[in-house]
């Protein structure tokens, strides 16, 4: 990237608002998983019952829950079991569903025929009844539902890229590239990827977002990680009893999960403006 478009792409960052409020409150979330690899202002998984429902206090900032663990802690560490189980599913949504989806638009004809009608079989399986039927087979865990939410993934980033790449691939330049003798292997590598990249970017981190929702969806019904590793989702659960007496042990956790949701979200959104600047121009 010369330094003009370098210039001229922090430009676009700094003008659009969603990117830069979703990047602060994605790097928030970022930093709160690495830093509670190495600190936490207590401890999540240590139960201590005389310590049950204190209030908040310079030890315990938010206090804590009714097993006496602390909440800053359990909210820090369970960021960092989300963002690993999100981070692992997409990618693995990721790396086969833009195979597939490269390879239906390359080859075309029965192969696409195969992949898209495999495409729509999948999508019968959402994520949470994937790991309801892992789950009957294999029992619960934090590794079945990064295969139930994985393997949802990959179908959407097949028929995106497949859409995507049919549109590229009847582009003059494709068309000069074929007349100049170029495989369809190199023209999918050189040419179709590069240009569909910004597309899947955008969508790997929005589903990156519904990936968060969908671990805390598995693991508030007892499906995703397991006791005693923190989980926003297990914490909602574990609230919901208590809802009467102790609301805000409901609160922190559902408010982590929408601000995780929300500033992914509005990442998505600015990066499709500033990776492409004629939809920022239409609005």
């Amino acid at each position: 990237m010369s330094d003009s478009r370098f210039k001229s792409f922090l430009r676009r960052c700094r003008k659009s608002r969603s990117f830069v409020v979703g990047g602060l409150l994605t790097a928030f979330l970022l930093l709160n998983a690495l830093i509670s690899l190495f600190w936490t202002p207590g401890s999540a998984y240590d139960i201590v019952i005389a310590n049950r429902f204190l209030p908040p206090s310079s030890q315990h900032w938010l206090g804590t829950d009714q097993f006496g663990r602390d909440i800053v802690s359990m909210l820090m560490t369970g960021t960092q079991n989300s963002i690993i189980v999100a981070l692992v599913a997409v990618s693995m949504g990721l790396f086969a569903g833009v195979s597939l989806g490269l390879l239906a638009s390359a080859r075309r004809g029965w192969t696409e025929e195969l992949i898209m009608r495999l495409s729509d079989f999948s999508f019968a399986f959402p994520a949470i009844l994937s790991a309801i039927m892992l789950t009957a087979i294999f029992g619960p865990g934090g590794v079945n539902s990064i295969i139930a939410i994985g393997i949802y993934n990959i179908p959407v980033f097949a028929r995106l890229t497949r859409g995507s790449a049919n549109a590229i691939w009847a582009r003059e330049f494709v068309m000069a590239a074929r007349a100049a003798g170029k495989g369809r292997l190199r023209i999918t590598f050189e040419h179709i990827l590069p240009n569909i990249l910004s597309i899947i970017i955008v969508q790997a981190t929005i589903l990156f977002a519904i990936a968060i929702l969908a671990e805390a969806a598995l693991s508030y019904l007892g499906l995703g990680t397991q006791p005693p590793e923190p989980s926003w989702g297990r914490m909602l659960n574990e609230a919901q009893k208590l809802m009467f007496l102790k609301p805000m042990l409901a609160v922190y956790p559902g408010l982590a999960i929408a601000i995780a949701v929300f500033g992914l979200n509005l990442l998505g959104d600015g990066l499709r403006d500033v990776l492409d600047p004629r939809l920022s121009r239409k609005r």
